[in-house]
């Protein structure tokens, strides 16, 4: 009886950890439609599980989600496109609460190129 409850515990905590994860990856935080953000590059971490952002806009700091390494870079994007200092405009889906300032990037603008991460979507 005790190692049934035992399991019983471990999946609730289990099911628990992965919804959280669930919540965060994917687009079930964002809004659905789309917004363009402008700013200038802050912070970069790329990587895994996706790219994230820190743009300074108009005196407020948002977060953008970007691609995961190999989206970025089937997206054109170079070694160096995102970096501290660069003025780039985003387009993407923001997030459901708006005080996050978080948006999800569908296309980025570096210079007058777009930059498509997510083509398949409006």
């Amino acid at each position: 009886m005790t190692r049934l409850l035992l399991a019983g515990a471990l999946l609730l905590g289990l099911l628990a950890a992965g919804g959280s994860a669930l919540a965060h990856h994917g687009w079930a935080w964002t809004t659905g439609g789309n917004i363009e953000v402008t700013g200038v590059i802050k912070t970069v971490r790329l990587g895994n599980p996706h790219g994230v952002l820190e743009l300074t806009v108009e005196d407020e700091t948002w977060t953008v989600e970007v691609g995961q390494p190999w989206r970025n870079e089937r997206a054109g994007i170079k070694e160096g496109d995102l970096a501290p200092g660069v003025e780039i405009r985003v387009i993407g889906e923001p997030a459901a609460d708006p005080s996050t300032r978080r948006v999800k990037a569908e296309r980025l603008f570096i210079d007058g190129r777009e930059h498509a991460l997510y083509p398949e979507r409006d």
